[in-house]
Order: C-alpha cells, then sequence, then structure tokens
C-alpha cells in the first residue's frame, strides 16, 4: 500500500496544481458569468472546466476507479477506488473575488480515505495527505494546534446563517461562547487552517462528500481529527467537524444535544 498511496498522492498534488491554474484564468475576471443550480448555489465554467480536467486525468490514469464529482455526478460506481472532486470549493468566494477557494481531490480505498489534496491557487497554498506519509503544507510537515482549552482556541466556519437554517443553532451557539474567537467565511480554508496549526476548530452544518474528501487523512496524518458530530470519522455526514484529538471529547460534549433548545 505505501507505494501505491504514494503514486496517488503525487498524481493527486499534480493534478489539483494544474486544475487551479485553470481556475486562475477565470478569476477576478469582470466578464465571468456566474449561474444558479437547483439548489441555489452558484456555479461558473471555471468549476466545470476545472472538473473537466479532473475527471479527464484520472480516466487517462486509472480508467477503472470510480469519479464523484459536484458538476458531472458519478462514474464507475461499483470501483472500490473512489475519486471525490470539488473543482472549486468556495464559489461564492471565487466569484467575488476572494482568494479562498479550493480545488480539493480525495482518495477513498475500499471506504477509508487515504489520499487528500486541497490546493487553493490564488493563494498558492497547498494541504496534502495520505495514509502513513504524514501532512505537509507547502512541502512542509503540518501538524495540529497544541491549544489545550477550547476557550484558548480559535473556531472557523463558512456561514454562520446556515446553522440556523439547518437546525443546529444553539449547538453553534454553545460552540461560540466556548471558544476564545470565531471567525467566517471559511469554506474549505478552515480545515486548513486547522491542519497547520492556526485555528482549533472548523465545523459546518451542511456537508456533501466532494465538499470535504481530502479531509480525513489530512486530519489524520497532522495529529487531528475531521467526521461527523459524533466522533466518527467520515466524508458522508451532513454536518462536518475538524479540530485536535486533544480538543475532540470537550468539542463532542458541546455538541451533544443536536437540538434548537438551549
Amino acid at each position: 500500500m505505501p507505494h501505491d498511496i504514494r503514486a496517488y498522492l503525487d498524481f493527486a498534488v499534480d493534478t489539483a496544481r494544474e486544475a487551479g491554474a485553470l481556475t486562475l484564468d477565470y478569476f477576478q475576471r469582470p466578464d465571468l458569468l456566474t449561474e444558479h443550480k437547483s439548489d441555489e448555489s452558484p456555479v461558473t465554467i471555471a468549476d466545470r472546466s476545472a472538473e473537466e480536467l479532473i475527471r479527464k486525468r484520472i480516466g487517462e490514469t486509472f480508467g477503472d476507479h470510480a469519479i464523484v464529482g459536484e458538476e458531472f455526478g458519478v462514474e464507475n460506481r461499483t470501483s472500490s477506488y473512489r475519486w471525490f472532486i470539488d473543482p472549486i470549493d468556495g464559489t461564492r468566494a471565487f466569484v467575488r473575488g476572494v482568494p479562498l477557494f479550493a480545488v480539493l481531490i480525495g482518495l477513498e480505498i475500499d471506504g477509508r480515505s487515504e489520499v487528500g489534496v486541497a490546493y487553493f491557487p490564488a493563494l498558492d497554498e497547498l494541504v496534502a495527505a495520505g495514509t502513513g506519509l504524514g501532512c505537509h503544507w507547502n512541502g512542509q510537515p503540518a501538524h495540529v494546534s497544541s491549544v489545550a482549552t477550547l476557550n484558548e482556541g480559535i473556531i472557523t466556519h463558512a456561514n454562520a446563517a446556515a446553522f440556523a437554517a439547518h437546525g443546529v443553532a444553539a449547538p453553534f451557539a454553545r460552540l461560540t461562547r466556548a471558544a476564545g474567537h470565531c471567525a467566517g467565511w471559511a469554506d474549505a480554508y478552515g480545515y486548513l487552517l486547522v491542519a497547520t496549526g492556526r485555528a482549533e476548530v472548523a465545523v459546518d452544518p451542511i456537508m456533501s462528500p466532494w465538499d470535504c474528501a481530502p479531509f480525513p487523512v489530512i486530519l489524520r496524518e497532522a495529529g487531528g481529527y475531521f467526521g461527523d458530530w459524533s466522533g466518527r470519522e467520515t466524508i458522508h455526514t451532513s454536518r462536518s467537524l475538524a479540530t485536535t484529538a486533544a480538543l475532540l471529547p470537550e468539542l463532542l460534549d458541546i455538541l451533544r444535544g443536536d437540538t434548537d433548545e438551549d
């Protein structure tokens, strides 16, 4: 497995960088057209073109592997090797010229996250990990924070209003009261911050597998946790949490009793 994981990781890094370069051709262009999908989320030609590029590279290199992408669905769904693609995570940031968007590529093997890459083209930041290979941020080893208690820590999230919209305003309120600081508009960048020790928690009330596919292995190899709100490492969750191993028990206690009643 280590030899295969290294090859998959190197492939994912190269592919994410290539797709990221493509997205920059459209970034901050005043003539970029934005459409809205059925769920009202935005999409652009940059999203679709980047996913097409990634799919083409996977198909040419690993033709029997499955692909699950945000824009174009599932291919080869029966394979035990599944690549998850989000060509631009943070499209709202992208279309407003905010540089926090990412290209996300993750590989599941037999249902376990084994390879993950998150590339932020406008910042030229890349975090990547493969099982047994460690987590690296711009080529250097990455580790989660050593902060011992949540009241000393920083929480990040994407959209504060989404917690109420998805029926989990009370747990979010408990988190924000317990934390030292709470910052928004993070999308995938919040999970990068946790993996690199610059924040202690990233949390979202709504999640799709392609939004988070790189992060279980990235956080695991960085000494932390990514998964659902009950402590289960997974990308197949409607609510996501990333944190350090030390803070996980405290966070699960806060999140438990997931209702709008405090």
